[in-house]
């Protein structure tokens, strides 16, 4: 087959058979192991669904089970279709509904859908796999959309394995095959998924898999193992830095420190350094894009508050309302009116912002199931984030022409909470808009008008809230207010709010 799928653990295997590949807790696996065990799931996974491209759901934790499971998913030609397993049972139906899971490998039941456990899949079974082209969709990557309901992102094999590629042509190297690299950001994500997992496989390299994060017992894993790169989000560099002492001891082997799916604060970053002697790398990029667009490690790795530049391969673009090119990978171009943009950015000492604009191999195949709003027929896709570049000609993000909030890297739309709590009687109207978090990045704050007397207690919406949203998208604060602010249409003026 021409243009077939590169099936990274089978190369990996071959390369270095007897390589660790993953370690979890006590249990370590060669890639020998683990390409025995993808086999097996894969040819179990071919008697299950039909290869015709059937959907597979994926409703695990961080774990050695859920690893296997996705490459066999890929490796026996089905689209895995990976789930938070933190969703709530409304969540996770639609998701399942929406793109006609025949199959779920969970460790439990889930209503409605056939599950097996992984244990079902590491069974002897015969048959020959499918070959598998390139083009061929492999992932369906729920993100949230404006309408407050995810949509399912198409990631093709060589979306996927480009964006790998595009990553190695930087240099020195983010991931090689010797290290040993942290992984403990969800493989539901695109972040934990292709730049963690992905990138173990496509490097032979080996992960060391924490399913939940804890500063403590997290240092105590990278002393233990000798990791050498960390693929982390804010959140989990700033509880490192509170504990200096004890970070500088359990990070000397650290090569490589990744950070990605949310803004990092710069104080954050330098007290990481002065604990640690290492510079953070700074990532952007999007579940669409699989993921990685920019980053510091292309341009000036010490570089606080930047975004970096595109990866080599990847074309960028800063783009006005009025479609005019401000920046394109480097070479600015006469600045036009923004006011269309509804922001306002001073001081830049570059550009003005623009929309980041792209074209790359890693982009996606557009939205499940029909491939509608992905790049346009010269293969440009528009992100919705907003950025400038300074005089230097790094990025910097500014905002987002929606209203995407990033709490650790997870999109959530304020669309979604409005919708929940819109729902509770005591609720009038309610307005969902993000403020900065230095845990998380960013956080959800709700302000509610109530509709009764006595109005229901912040305490009391958080419970209503909790019973229909992931922990991760429940507002962090619900301010109780008597009015929210409107135009003269009667459209509500978030900007007022921030």
């Amino acid at each position: 087959m021409e243009n077939r799928a590169r099936d990274a653990v089978r190369e990996a295997a071959r390369r270095r058979p007897d390589g660790i590949a993953l370690i979890a807790g006590e249990t370590s696996l060669t890639w020998s192991d683990v390409d025995g065990r993808v086999d097996r799931g894969a040819a179990r996974l071919s008697t299950l669904v039909d290869r015709r491209g059937g959907r597979v759901g994926i409703v695990l934790g961080t774990s050695i089970d859920f690893a296997v499971t996705y490459f066999a998913v890929l490796r026996a030609g089905l689209v895995a279709v990976p789930l938070n397993p933190g969703y709530t049972t409304d969540e996770l139906t639609y998701a399942l509904t929406d793109a006609d899971v025949s199959l779920v490998v969970t460790g439990g039941a889930i209503e409605g859908v056939s599950c097996v456990s992984p244990s079902d899949l590491d069974q002897p079974a015969g048959g020959t796999q499918p070959e598998v082209a390139a083009g061929q969709l492999a992932v369906l990557l729920y993100t949230s959309g404006t309408s407050g309901r995810p949509r399912g992102a198409m990631l093709s094999h060589a979306a996927l394995a480009a964006n790998h590629e595009q990553l190695d042509r930087i240099e020195p190297a983010v991931v090689g095959p010797d290290d040993v690299v942290l992984l403990t950001v969800p493989f539901f994500h695109a972040y934990g998924l292709n730049t963690g997992l992905g990138s173990v496989a496509h490097h032979a390299a080996t992960g060391v898999l924490v399913e939940r994060f804890d500063p403590e017992d997290s240092l105590r894993v990278i002393a233990e193992r000798g990791v050498t790169v960390t693929v982390g989000v804010p959140g989990m560099y700033a509880a490192w830095s509170r504990t200096p002492e004890t970070a500088g001891a359990a990070l000397t082997a650290l090569r490589t420190a990744v950070c990605g799916a949310a803004p990092l604060d710069p104080d954050v970053a330098a007290r990481f350094t002065a604990a640690t002697g290492k510079t953070v790398i700074i990532g952007y990029g999007l579940t669409e894009t699989a993921p990685v667009l920019t980053t510091t490690a292309v341009s000036d790795r010490g570089k606080t508050g930047s975004i970096g530049r595109p990866l080599p391969g990847v074309e960028l673009r800063l783009r006005t309302a009025q479609g005019e090119v401000l920046w394109a990978d480097g070479t600015p171009a006469p600045a036009e009116d923004l006011a269309e943009l509804d922001l306002s950015v001073e001081d830049s000492a570059g550009t003005d912002p623009g929309e980041i604009v792209v074209r790359g191999a890693n982009l996606f195949d557009g939205y499940w199931p029909d491939g509608r709003d992905g790049p346009d027929a010269d293969g440009w896709w528009g992100t919705g984030d907003i950025a400038y570049a300074d005089g230097d000609g790094d990025l910097h993000l500014v905002d987002r022409i929606g209203e995407l909030i990033l709490v650790n890297g997870f999109n959530v739309y304020p669309a979604e909470i409005e919708r929940v709590l819109d729902a509770h009687p005591g609720v009038a109207e309610a307005a969902v808009i993000a403020v900065p978090d230095p845990a998380t990045g960013q956080a959800p704050h709700a302000y509610v008008v109530p509709a009764l007397d006595p109005p229901p207690t912040p305490a009391e919406l958080r419970v209503f809230c909790a019973a229909q949203l992931a922990r991760f998208k429940l507002p962090a604060t619900i301010e109780l207010v008597p009015a929210l602010p409107h135009s003269a249409l009667g459209k509500l003026r978030k900007r007022e709010l921030r």
